[in-house]
């Protein structure tokens, strides 16, 4: 038989890559980092210096997985149970989930003058949306400098607005923990009625939803208006974040009004102004920050619909927000409007969208409805507790918003670690997540097509 020749097969073999980078997988090294933060999270809520009456493990690993995947659901009050040692450990999770664990890492490695080979910047790579290998330096430092300016400013804002009502430690203290709460999207509140007490303050509304919806938008598009001040010098995808969200936040806002403005429950005992600011805050916070100023039980069935929508959207792409993500939302309403049309190309501003990006949003749809589905399954067989509220708390817990309808307080140990798994696997990412479970093959061999009956 003649030597075989590599030179004759139609595809070059690809280059070997060192065993250590082959062996690395980024989701992987994304869930356990996750995981182990919370465990040391909740061994120092444990500690006696940080709560007021003793709490169970399980109570301390729940609420380290709600702060570090920032979601903001909690079994025990934090502004009661915990001391202000324990809230400022909070504080400090909510931090490093919201701006990532692997940014900070990033950032120590660099500063000492380490470098990185391509397993570690491949981590790099899926902890930072997928960005460009060459420029994850500098991202990862960007986000740490805008993390704190946003937050300086929020917390200067709200330190002043608190001082109207507060002495000047209550006022820069709580000022401190929601600017973090708030900029990272978590939703943690220092009151069992979370923010209804400021439901009227203009200003406090205005910071706080600031504070968010900024948060939400993603450091993607935060880098690009910082380099270009100009609409029309904009990336598609910054274009398309804020275009949407602008779009999203108004309809919301308007919907919510109308339905809820004569619920006796909620808006309709209220004054004029009030209403309008409570619906703006309701409206704009289940993407995904998790704050409320009305009583989330109390809305009417389709305003709760309304919410459910919302949480499933989420954010912007690398954002402190998870959910389905902004631009995978649009990506699959341009993809069923182009197929409706009968057009070959998905386009948008005048620019095509790549095929790869329509599967994955379409994968990543699928993933999502799949673990929504199996959450709900688990918690229907857990939890004797009304179906709308195991869907809505599903649903929250994933897209780590941290809005309830009262099922947290009273979840089994059971529901606990199922709702604990939705939030890390919501922060982590639901495709990332599937990629633990699945093995990259690649296939050299192209096969006849084939046609399947759909619709």
């Amino acid at each position: 038989m003649k030597n075989w020749d590599p030179n004759y097969l139609p595809y070059q073999p690809s280059p070997k890559i060192p065993s250590k980078c082959r062996t690395i997988s980024p989701p992987l090294v994304l869930f356990w980092g996750f995981s182990t933060v919370i465990l040391i999270g909740a061994l120092l809520l444990m500690m006696p210096f940080s709560y007021v009456t003793p709490i169970s493990w399980n109570q301390a690993i729940f609420t380290a997985a709600s702060a570090v995947t920032v979601t903001g659901l909690v079994v025990v009050d934090t502004g009661s149970q915990f001391t202000i040692w324990g809230q400022t450990i909070i504080a400090l999770l909510i931090q490093i989930g919201g701006l990532g664990f692997v940014t900070f890492a990033i950032l120590a490695a660099t500063s000492v003058g380490a470098k990185f080979n391509i397993g570690r910047m491949k981590v790099a790579q899926e902890a930072l949306g997928q960005t460009s290998l060459e420029q994850i330096t500098n991202i990862a430092k960007f986000v740490i400098i805008i993390a704190l300016v946003i937050e300086f400013i929020g917390f200067v804002l709200l330190t002043l607005l608190f001082l109207q009502k507060q002495s000047i430690g209550d006022a820069t203290y709580n000022a401190f923990f929601y600017t973090i709460s708030a900029f990272n999207n978590a939703g943690f509140a220092l009151s069992a009625d979370s923010l209804t007490a400021f439901r009227g303050d203009a200003g406090i509304n205005l910071v706080i939803t600031s504070l968010f919806i900024i948060g939400g938008l993603g450091f993607i598009v935060l880098i690009d208006i910082k380099d270009n001040r100009r609409w029309f010098k904009f990336t598609v995808n910054t274009k398309v974040v804020l275009l949407a969200t602008l779009i999203i936040n108004a309809l919301a806002f308007l919907l919510f009004w109308l339905i809820e403005k004569n619920n006796p429950a909620t808006l309709a005992t209220l004054p004029f102004s009030e209403q309008l600011w409570a619906s703006w805050f309701q409206a704009v916070t289940p993407r995904t920050a998790g704050f409320n100023t009305l009583p989330i039980e109390q809305l009417e069935n389709s305003s709760t619909l309304l919410v459910i929508l919302l949480m499933f959207i989420g954010g912007g792409s690398l954002s402190t927000a998870s959910g389905l993500k902004l631009g995978t939302f649009v990506i699959l309403l341009l993809a069923t409007y182009h197929f409706l049309r009968q057009r070959a190309q998905v386009t948008i501003f005048s620019r095509s969208v790549k095929n790869k990006a329509i599967f994955t949003a379409l994968s990543l749809f699928v993933v999502y409805i799949f673990l929504i589905f199996a959450g709900i399954f688990l918690l229907t067989l857990t939890e004797d507790a009304p179906f709308l509220d195991i869907v809505f708390e599903t649903v929250s817990a994933i897209g780590t918003v941290g809005l309830s309808r009262g099922l947290t307080g009273t979840l089994s140990i059971y529901g606990q670690f199922i709702i604990i798994f939705l939030m890390l696997v919501g922060r982590v990412g639901p495709l990332s997540f599937m990629y633990l479970l699945a093995t990259s093959k690649r296939k050299h061999v192209t096969y006849a097509s084939t046609s399947i009956k759909v619709g």
